[in-house]
């Protein structure tokens, strides 16, 4: 499971201090994450590394005032830095030693360190949002990075802005047959059977939640329900609540275009998946997602 082994220290209690992340970023070990809209940026003039230095970064066009600091190491050292830049995906990819990808294949491809990995979750997520909350939602008067980009404040109204994150609930449905339920969303590639997943709504508990979402996906009703674990998921900045849920009816209804396929699978065809033998050629995600952990925990019996 990818995104959950960040242990960057964030220096919450200094994100007011101006002076003092300016010296952080001037320090001679700070690095820059660097994103277009929709990619991130390595440096490929060596290994794969997602830190540029400042030098780069500002000949790249990244603005000063709109870095995000992520944090440095516990022992003060090496200090990093996030941002979007406003040049095409085109136009990077003409330039020497630099590569374009996206994070999920970053994580499925395994080229940079699980910390690596799990930051890089943390500058996607910040990015993103930055990206797309430039004016204020009270006003509409452009806002301003603060507090080292853990908020944005309109210098209009006053207004203060903050980052967020959406939680969601992911969750592995069983039976009293000792089966689990799978879905295809539409937008999976083909022959990816997952677990079935949803926004929470203000309001509920991750249990109630969890039975919501399944009786709309499916038309299953859950009775108990037990959260596993969770994992941030950056795409673009979610907690994804890993559960379980035994269910208290077995019929399947799709009644609207959340899923495309949804079937009870015995712990035979779900080892088929695992091991690409299934005869349709049926798989589950990869493992990269908490889905997977929550199915193999599953045929392992390691679901309490």
């Amino acid at each position: 499971m990818s995104f959950v082994d960040n242990t960057i220290d964030r220096q919450s209690t200094k994100r007011t201090d101006a002076a003092w992340i300016e010296s952080r970023l001037q320090a001679p070990d700070a690095g820059i994450v660097l994103s277009t809209a929709t990619q991130l940026i390595l440096d490929t003039s060596g290994p794969a590394n997602m830190r540029h230095n400042l030098e780069k970064a500002l000949e790249l066009g990244a603005l000063r005032e709109e870095m995000v600091f992520l944090g440095q190491k516990p022992d003060g050292s090496d200090p990093l830095f996030a941002t979007c830049i406003e040049k095409s995906d085109e136009e990077i990819e003409a330039l020497d030693d630099l590569t374009l990808i996206d994070l999920r294949t970053l994580a499925i491809q395994g080229d940079l360190s699980a910390e690596d990995t799990s930051v890089l979750a943390q500058a996607r997520a910040m990015i993103h949002w930055h990206r797309t909350h430039k004016f204020c939602s009270r006003c509409g008067h452009p806002s301003n990075l603060a507090d080292a980009g853990y908020r944005r404040e309109c210098p209009s109204c006053g207004g203060q802005h903050f980052p967020r994150t959406d939680a969601c609930v992911i969750m592995l449905i069983i039976d009293e047959n000792d089966r689990a339920l799978l879905g295809r969303p539409p937008r999976l590639p083909e022959g990816i059977f997952t677990t079935l997943a949803g926004f929470m709504e203000p309001g509920e508990t991750v249990e109630q939640a969890v039975r919501r979402e399944t009786m709309e996906e499916a038309g299953i009703s859950v009775g108990d329900v037990w959260i596993r674990s969770n994992q941030p998921w950056p795409f673009p900045s979610n907690l994804m609540l890993g559960c379980y849920g035994k269910a208290t009816s077995s019929e399947i209804f799709l009644e609207d275009d959340e899923l495309e396929a949804c079937r009870w699978c015995d712990r035979a065809e779900v080892q088929q998946m695992i091991e690409g033998t299934h005869p349709n050629g049926d798989k589950i995600p990869p493992s990269i997602s908490i889905a997977y952990q929550l199915i193999t925990d599953w045929m392992d019996e390691r679901i309490s």
